[in-house]
């Protein structure tokens, strides 16, 4: 286990666990109004906006910005309600400049960190291409296969990087920051599934579980949604 300094007594978090929840729900609420009562324009100009740290929300596309909200304010949910006893600290919509937010940081502290990225492809399969080292989606009804840009696993190992640079942010050490087990793990939400034949080197065993691990920027861990509590069971379960 880690040896670290505490942050001063004055020190405060970004947003997390109720708070943030208590944000996309808010935030979600704002922009499914929004949705119903006029075009996707009034969210893409900003007119209408949550308020206050809220604007998190327009980190994402507007045509996307609903879904991903809900899913997040879902994963959130579900994780503080299994492990909040565990000492959880999930941030949700960390924002990186000129990249994709960090849909979902979590800290068990001086423990472990998990960073995941939630990404749907809509009713399609997704391959890992090893020689390339890319993901790829099997269009449905087409043959061949389209490159995901831009790459989850490239940007989850940038996550890792932004980390290291703005761990004041969350009253880390260097140590804490660099030394601490992290997890990078791409939750596919349905309808998007892996497909099921890569090759058995690619696999892992996370506790009872067998998982593609792809190597891109370090590893990443590629789940579906309805593995994610199993999976931060096993992977906590490494490290208390």
């Amino acid at each position: 286990m880690l040896t670290v300094k505490d942050p001063p007594t004055d020190f405060q978090l970004p947003p997390h666990n109720e708070a943030a929840l208590e944000g996309l729900r808010e935030a979600k609420n704002v922009d499914s109004t929004i949705a119903l009562a006029a075009s996707g324009s009034a969210i893409a100009t900003g007119t209408i906006t949550p308020a206050g740290w809220l604007l998190f929300g327009l980190a994402y596309k507007p045509l996307v910005r609903v879904e991903k909200i809900a899913r997040l304010e879902n994963l959130t949910t579900v994780l503080l309600e299994e492990f909040k006893d565990k000492g959880i600290q999930v941030f949700p919509v960390l924002q990186i400049e000129d990249k994709n937010p960090i849909d979902l940081f979590i800290r068990f502290p001086r423990k472990t960190h998990l960073f995941i990225s939630i990404r749907s492809k809509g009713d399609r399969e997704i391959v890992y291409n090893e020689a390339r080292e890319v993901l790829q989606v099997k269009k449905k009804k087409k043959s061949g296969l389209g490159t995901w840009e831009p790459c989850p696993l490239v940007e989850l190992g940038d996550y890792k990087s932004w980390l290291d640079k703005n761990r004041a942010l969350f009253g880390m050490s260097s140590r804490e920051a660099q030394k601490t087990p992290t997890a990078k793990v791409l939750v596919l939400w349905p309808p998007t599934k892996a497909v099921e034949d890569h090759k058995e080197h690619l696999y892992t065993e996370v506790g009872n579980m067998k998982i593609l691990a792809l190597k891109r920027k370090g590893t990443a861990f590629v789940i579906e949604k309805e593995e994610v509590i199993e999976f931060v069971t096993a992977w906590l379960a490494k490290y208390e």
